[in-house]
């Protein structure tokens, strides 16, 4: 497609046009196909945007299956489908399988005009190579990570979507290094320099843009349950510690029993990443896989599309993530009748004849604003359902496809049901605070009688203006994050509860939704819809990042954080569930951080993340952000250059709580 633009695929036109200096390939008419089909469904879907009940976003985060023409060689991978094609018996997999014939053979050509620049560039030993493979298949390590990269961004070109993943590196490469090594054809620091440029080279492509997320997770679990942790894993993490680059992202999987050498080394990236490091338990994620009806030895196979939403590599469609909700608003509307407390004015699409007073009973009123959470995502998903049909037949992504499981045998693209896994992932944001919202209304106003429903309704509306008092009451009821089993449990069963909407929402292809629990850059737009909450908290307040405990539930201390985050039942989150601890640079170090991960791992926990840089030095940068041009922080499921981001996600990243003695 990018090899020649004039190519019609499937009778359909892919367009050119130039965006931030990066060429991107889309065929233009798929969104708004989408949108409109949409809209004739539910007109107000505007406002259902607005108000945030539901938030799409767009394509991408997927990983898919290169080792196959790593493996076998672009000539034996084509032929595979040439031989498909020959015994098609219906005219969609005759479609598919040409598509993917022409492609492939346009990542070949692709591949060989670069072999012309360089042998007229005098580079022969790269030309060499480049002659070799992908045609063939790869036979040394060198060899494997140039066939890697010109796939990938070939790849990428069809599909030029931020959180499409190399996924595995390490695990796919390593069978190469290891031969290298055996035959003493190469060493472990050639190996690294090898890895510092393809690290290079991927940033390079993106580099301006922080939130693009082309994500690798190094380390991890075996099909037959045993560590894949290999010298390539800590050669990877070293390279991301030397190089001071946003891209790509880099996280560590450890599995049971994890050797203490990469405790040592999570830690040290932790501290010496530049904010970069995330962690994951694979005991938990692959758990959670496993209840959402994965097999285990595909299990293993999960990745982080992008920030941490997790898939299994080569399974899933580029629709794994689709959006969010912004769950805190809908407790404000049931609460107020469908009235918008910043506004004051109803919300129509929030359709609810009464209010908080109208209730007798906490149970009636949490199972109402259940109902509510009900109603988006399913609104939410069959939208996505809408966009997979279209893009089944608009945007085939026939080479991609093709290194996706059970597309081959299908005869089908990734969108048309041929991907094994047909699931889409969605973000029911700012659980804590919901969660210490509905702990709230149950103790004030259902069981110790603190205030009545209207009086805290009036309280929310008058955003605490008068109601002072009051307002440090609620604060004062315990929170998620302080280590109260009462206030823990209602953040346990709230979460269950929303993960079993998402779990129980059957998609087309028979698909699942599941959620996936972050919070990225949204914490901001989030708070600014929002009116007071129940728990005490001003209009235009924080959520909180993924299922991290507000920073005002916080001051107990790291240990209570995370013992609160512990009680939770992780099994219910099969598209991830992230943390964000911060902590105070003074207080902070390896030896801490490895105590510190090793208790949240032990818990159950699955996805840590944080900073370690000082508050002073973030303050420092706003003001003289010249002077700061390299710093980096942890935002929410990425990093990124802090100079770069909006005036309030700065102050957000300031305003955290810092862990420390």
């Amino acid at each position: 497609v990018w090899a020649y633009p004039e190519d019609k695929i499937g009778g359909r036109v892919y367009y050119w046009f130039e965006d931030d200096n990066y060429t991107n390939c889309y065929d233009l008419d798929y969104v708004e196909q989408a949108f409109a089909k949409f809209k004739q469904k539910y007109p107000n879907a505007d406002e259902l945007y607005y108000n945030q009940l539901i938030f799409p976003m767009t394509l991408g985060h997927i990983a898919w299956r290169y080792d196959y023409i790593l493996s076998m060689g672009l000539d034996n991978f084509k032929q595979k489908f040439i031989d498909g094609l020959k015994s098609a018996k219906d005219q969609k997999a005759k479609e598919f399988y040409s598509g993917v014939i022409i492609l492939l053979e346009a990542m070949q050509k692709f591949n060989d005009k670069h072999i012309e620049i360089y042998e007229k560039l005098g580079n022969k030993h790269l030309a060499d190579i480049m002659k070799r493979v992908p045609k063939n298949p790869c036979q040394t390590f060198e060899e494997a990570v140039q066939a890697f990269y010109m796939q990938h961004i070939v790849v990428m070109s069809e599909n030029p979507f931020g959180g499409n993943s190399p996924g595995r590196l390490d695990y796919f490469l390593w069978p190469y290094l290891k031969s290298d090594l055996e035959k003493g054809i190469i060493t472990l620091e050639k190996a690294k320099e090898l890895i510092d440029e393809l690290f290079l080279r991927i940033d390079e492509r993106i580099h301006n843009i922080d939130t693009w997320g082309e994500t690798i997770v190094v380390g991890g679990t075996n099909p037959d349950g045993s560590s894949a942790v290999n010298p390539l894993t800590y050669i990877m993490v070293e390279s991301m510690i030397d190089l001071n680059i946003t891209h790509p992202y880099l996280y560590i999987r450890v599995p049971n029993n994890p050797p203490q050498e990469l405790m040592d080394l999570c830690a040290r990236y932790m501290m010496s990443g530049n904010n970069r490091a995330q962690v994951l338990n694979d005991q938990a994620i692959i758990g959670a896989l496993e209840k959402n009806g994965v097999h285990f030895e595909d299990a293993v196979n999960y990745f982080c599309g992008g920030c941490m939403e997790v898939g299994v590599q080569g399974q899933n469609s580029d629709l794994l993530y689709t959006g969010w909700q912004n769950i805190p608003k809908m407790l404000e509307l049931t609460i107020s009748g469908g009235v918008c407390l910043k506004t004051g004015k109803k919300i129509d699409d929030f359709k609810v004849d009464k209010s908080l007073a109208d209730y007798h009973t906490f149970d009636e009123f949490y199972l109402d604003f259940l109902k509510q959470v009900k109603k988006f995502v399913k609104i939410h998903m069959e939208e996505q359902d809408i966009f997979s049909e279209v893009l089944q037949e608009v945007r085939p992504s026939y080479l991609i496809s093709s290194m996706i499981d059970d597309c081959f045998s299908r005869g089908r693209n990734m969108h048309a049901g041929g991907a094994r896994l047909h699931e889409y992932g969605a973000t029911p944001l700012g659980l804590p605070n919901v969660a210490d919202g509905l702990y709230a209304i149950k103790k004030a106003v259902f069981e110790d009688k603190i205030c009545s429903a209207n009086q805290l309704i009036d309280a929310l509306k008058a955003d605490f203006k008068g109601y002072e008092k009051l307002q440090y009451k609620l604060s004062s009821i315990a929170k998620y994050g302080i280590d109260d089993d009462n206030a823990d449990q209602m953040m346990k069963k709230l979460c269950q509860d929303i993960a079993e909407i998402y779990l129980n929402c059957n998609l087309r292809n028979g698909g699942r939704a599941k959620p996936i629990i972050l919070t990225f850059i949204y914490a901001p737009d989030a708070a600014d819809r929002l009116g007071a909450t129940p728990d005490g908290r001003n209009a235009g307040s924080l959520v909180a990042h993924g299922v991290t405990p507000q920073s005002c539930a916080m001051k107990k201390g790291i240990s209570s954080a995370i013992n609160s985050c512990g009680k939770l039942d992780f099994s219910y989150f099969a598209g991830g569930a992230s943390t964000m601890w911060d902590f105070d640079s003074a207080w902070v170090n390896e030896d801490i951080l490895k105590v510190v991960i090793k208790t949240f791992l032990d818990k159950g926990c699955q996805i840590f993340q944080g900073n370690t840089t000082s508050v002073e030095d973030l303050i420092k940068a706003k003001k003289s952000p010249e002077d700061y041009e390299h710093l980096m922080v942890r935002v929410g499921g990425f990093s990124a250059r802090f100079i770069g981001l909006s005036p309030a996600l700065q102050d957000e990243i300031i305003s955290r709580y810092r862990h420390g003695c």
